[in-house]
């Protein structure tokens, strides 16, 4: 079991970890041993996630969910093949627990007649003071 939150977890037989050649300097070792991690994670058939999280957690996925609704990580940042595993891991259970938070509902609210009388008034007396700046036209002989 993954634990995400207190009340979620993913069971392990959800993800499915392989491992790929990974890219970058490393000389011969490059070559030869399979490092870097891809995790796939068919979110739309995991029984864990709800409705409202799996859509939040395809937004949060952006292109790295497929139309099927497949969520596709890549790890390659470290040299070995345990961290590049735990560190895809991790970053899953990130982006599940960022997407079991509902975004909080905007309330509309209006500006008070008063505030847009203040405001207004305001602007009126910048207006004043700048145009009492001005050089009238010809009046310096």
């Amino acid at each position: 079991m993954i634990p995400v939150t207190p009340t979620l977890s993913l069971d392990d037989s959800e993800v499915e970890l392989s491992f790929i050649r990974s890219s970058g300097p490393g000389g011969q070792n490059v070559n030869k041993v399979a490092t870097a991690v891809q995790l796939r994670f068919d979110a739309a058939k995991s029984p864990a996630l709800s409705h409202s999280v799996y859509r939040r957690l395809l937004v949060l996925a952006g292109r790295r969910a497929t139309k099927e609704g497949v969520i596709v990580l890549t790890a390659n940042s470290h040299r070995t093949q345990d961290m590049n595993r735990k560190d895809a891991i991790a970053r899953l259970v990130e982006m599940i627990e960022k997407a079991t938070h509902a975004p909080k509902r905007r309330v509309a609210t209006r500006v008070s007649k008063n505030q847009k009388k203040q405001r207004l008034e305001g602007k009126r007396k910048r207006a004043g003071v700048k145009s009492g700046r001005r050089v009238g036209s010809g009046d310096f002989d």
